[in-house]
């Protein structure tokens, strides 16, 4: 059927306008910033669990159900200990809980002191993720009265999926696991740790001990480990390399120690390291993070100042752009490969700064998991639309 002329050029022109409603300042719908996505910051769960251990720190979601783990749901490690034993010191928490999204919490882990080979003990960091065969790394970084004067070398605890600690791994460039990301392909993976605690090997100057200014010897580690299934052994770590060095770490009162905190990896290979300090506040790239064989140093800058304020977790956005949580103002930042702060959300107005810490995405990308450690609970950053289309979640 023949159609008019002018019937071609309305309908073009109706098609035009409605790209052009899909547009705004030269960006589609499909490509608007993640965090714009949501608008809505619901709380989940307290995380502390029966012995009263605050300061939750690291968030990892669930891939797959094995053992005590079911998929979907979101681990949380604490790093205080019960507020009165005394007053919640940092760095001598010692459990792990499981939340589902629709609230429901349960303990996964409380680890024993005395049952680990971690020097210094146990102190649970942000350092947290949970491999697909269902193995459970948490980093520690302990104290014995919750001072910087105290902090020892710490460890990485693996915990088989019933909560049961089976290992642990020290040494070898691990020092102050601060926080962790993974590259998992089931049988075997790899782990990007900070460490916040190497000291100056030329004037032995110790960042556990010493105060201000900084010194800068944080360090990123990649460990390789071979992952076997639940029960038929234990996972193996291979040589650690160093794959960058020289950030600023410092001994700090409130925080317990400042250094480089937050990582995520692209899907290109490329790590990002988020750094913060008095006066130093940015992202950072690795390039080819999990083949790499010496240090990048510092990295690539990607981006600074701006919107960051203290970033401390961070998060791989579904379409590739970076999320970090600010310790300094309760907002989360998006900022793209390319070094464009295109979005930033304040997800925190009641307990305000220095209360985020550890992120995570929802899976499907359907939002943001955060801890905020002003009220020792879980919320996520989500879309109203979608908490009235399917509810709170099932447990």
């Amino acid at each position: 059927m023949c159609r008019r002329r002018s019937d071609i050029s309305a309908r073009l022109t109706l098609a035009l306008l409605a790209l052009a409603s899909l547009t705004l300042s030269g960006t589609s719908l499909a490509d608007r910033p993640f965090l714009d996505r949501f608008d809505t910051v619901k709380q989940i769960a307290s995380t502390v669990p029966a012995n009263g251990d605050v300061n939750p720190y690291g968030v990892a979601v669930i891939p797959r159900s094995v053992g005590m783990l079911k998929s979907g749901n979101i681990l949380v490690s604490n790093f205080n200990n019960n507020v009165n034993l005394p007053a919640g010191q940092q760095g001598t928490g010692k459990t792990i809980v499981q939340i589902s999204p629709g609230g429901s919490v349960s303990p996964f882990a409380q680890i024993d002191p005395a049952s680990v080979d971690c020097p210094g003990g146990v102190g649970l960091t942000t350092a947290l993720v949970v491999l697909r065969r269902g193995w459970v790394i948490v980093g520690s970084l302990p104290t014995t009265d919750g001072t910087s004067a105290t902090m020892k070398a710490g460890c990485l605890i693996v915990l088989n999926s019933q909560g049961h600690v089976m290992e642990t791994f020290h040494g070898g460039g691990i020092n102050g696991p601060w926080d962790m990301t993974a590259k998992d392909e089931d049988g075997r993976a790899w782990l990007f740790v900070t460490n916040v605690l190497n000291g100056d090997p030329a004037t032995g100057k110790k960042v556990a001990t010493d105060t201000p200014p900084a010194i800068d010897f944080g360090t990123v580690l990649r460990i390789p480990l071979l992952v076997p299934e639940q029960g038929q052994g234990m996972p193996t770590a291979g040589p650690m390399t160093v794959i960058g060095s020289g950030f600023p770490e410092t001994a700090d009162p409130g925080a317990l120690v400042i250094g480089p905190t937050g990582v995520g990896l692209g899907e290109d290979g490329t790590l990002y390291v988020a750094v913060t300090n008095t006066d130093d506040n940015k992202i950072v790239a690795i390039p080819n993070a999990l083949t790499r064989q010496t240090t990048a140093f510092t990295g690539v800058l990607v981006t600074f100042g701006g919107a960051l304020m203290g970033p401390l977790g961070l998060a791989i956005a579904p379409n590739g752009n970076i999320i970090t949580a600010n310790a300094g103002d309760g907002n989360l930042v998006e900022t793209t490969p390319g070094g464009q702060q295109v979005a930033f959300k304040t997800v925190d107005t009641v307990t305000g700064a220095g209360s985020l810490f550890g992120i995570a995405i929802v899976p499907d990308g359907e939002g943001l998991y955060f801890v905020d450690d002003g009220d020792n609970t879980l919320k996520v950053w989500e879309s109203s639309k979608d908490q009235n289309e399917h509810g709170n979640g099932d447990d």
